[in-house]
C-alpha cells in the first residue's frame, strides 16, 4: 500500500472524528473527552499488537523521539480540541489542515527534493487559508452554536497544525528506524501519561458520561485507524505525502459541517478551501 492511499485513509477517519469533536465538545466536558478517545485508540493499537506480535524492544534514540513525537501529539490534540469546540469549523479545519507546510518545509531541511512547483502549491496552501482566516465572521458562527471571537480560535489551531506537524515528522523518523507499531504506543501512552498528569494537576473530571460513550469510543477507533496510517507510511517511499494526504480531512470535515450544522460559507471562503486543498492534493500527487 502507498504512502498516499495511507494518508487518504488517514483522511477519512479524522474528517469523521473532527466533526464529532465539534459536537461532542459542546456538551461533554473537553478533557474527559479526549482521555476517552485516547484511551479507546491506544486500546484498539494494542489489541493489533497483540494479534500481530508486534511487540518489539526499541533502541534508546527510537525511545526518545517516539515520546517527543508524543509530546507533540498531545499539543496537537489539545489544539484541535480547543479549537473545534470554540469553531466555526469553515475557518478552524483549514488552518489545521495546512500541516502539510511544515512537514515538506522538514522534509526539505533533511534533504529532500522539493522542486519549484511544490513549493508553489505550498504558497497556494496559504493563500487559500488567508483567504478563509480573514473572511471569518466573528458574528456568523453556525446556527446551532453561539459565535465566539475567531483571534483565539485561530491561535489553537495553529498550534495544533504545528503539533500534528511535529507528530508525523518524528514518528515517521522513528518508525523508520524500528517498527511503527511498538513507536506509535509508546507516542500514545506518552500522550495519555502527560494529559492524566494535567487532569490531575487541575482536577478536571475524567469520566465523560454514559451518553457519550459510544461515539467517544468510535472517534477512538477512527484516530487508531487514522494515526497507525500515517505511522505506518514511514517505511515507504515518500512518506511525508502521507501526512499530505492525510490533511485533505479539512475539506471533508468543511462539508460534513455546512451539509450537517449549517454553517455559512461564502463564495469568496469556498474559493480559498478550493485553492488549499488543490495545493495540498497537488503535493500528494
Amino acid at each position: 500500500m502507498s504512502a498516499l492511499t495511507l494518508g487518504l485513509i488517514a483522511a477519512l477517519m479524522w474528517g469523521f472524528h473532527d466533526i464529532c469533536v465539534r459536537f461532542v465538545s459542546q456538551k461533554v466536558p473537553l478533557m474527559a473527552s479526549l482521555m476517552t478517545v485516547l484511551f479507546v485508540g491506544t486500546a484498539f493499537h494494542l489489541m493489533l499488537m497483540i494479534a500481530q506480535g508486534s511487540f518489539a524492544a526499541l533502541p534508546a534514540p527510537v525511545v526518545g523521539v517516539s515520546t517527543l513525537s508524543g509530546v507533540f501529539f498531545l499539543v496537537a490534540s489539545l489544539g484541535l480540541y480547543g479549537a473545534f469546540q470554540r469553531g466555526p469549523v469553515r475557518l478552524v479545519a483549514p488552518i489545521i489542515a495546512s500541516f502539510p507546510i511544515l512537514s515538506v518545509g522538514w522534509a526539505a531541511l533533511g534533504g529532500a527534493q522539493i522542486s519549484l512547483v511544490q513549493w508553489g502549491a505550498v504558497a497556494l496552501i496559504i493563500i487559500g487559508v488567508s483567504t478563509v482566516a480573514a473572511l471569518a465572521d466573528d458574528s456568523a458562527g453556525d446556527n446551532t452554536l453561539e459565535a465566539v471571537p475567531k483571534g483565539r480560535t485561530i491561535l489553537y489551531a495553529s498550534i495544533a497544525a504545528v503539533g500534528f506537524a511535529g507528530t508525523f515528522a518524528l514518528g515517521q523518523m522513528a518508525s523508520a528506524a524500528a517498527g511503527e507499531m511498538p513507536v506509535t504506543l509508546v507516542t500514545r501512552l506518552v500522550a495519555i501519561g502527560l494529559l492524566c498528569a494535567g487532569m490531575l494537576a487541575f482536577r478536571l473530571p475524567f469520566w465523560p458520561g454514559v451518553q457519550a460513550l459510544p461515539i467517544l469510543a468510535l472517534m477512538g477507533l477512527a484516530d487508531g485507524i487514522a494515526l497507525l496510517c500515517v505511522m505506518t507510511a514511514g517505511h515507504l517511499a515518500d512518506a511525508q505525502y502521507a501526512a499530505v494526504a492525510s490533511s485533505t480531512f479539512g475539506l471533508l470535515t468543511i462539508v460534513l459541517a455546512w451539509a450537517f450544522l449549517k454553517e455559512r460559507m461564502s463564495a469568496l471562503q469556498w474559493l480559498g478551501c478550493a485553492a488549499a486543498f488543490c495545493g495540498i492534493g497537488y503535493l500528494a500527487l
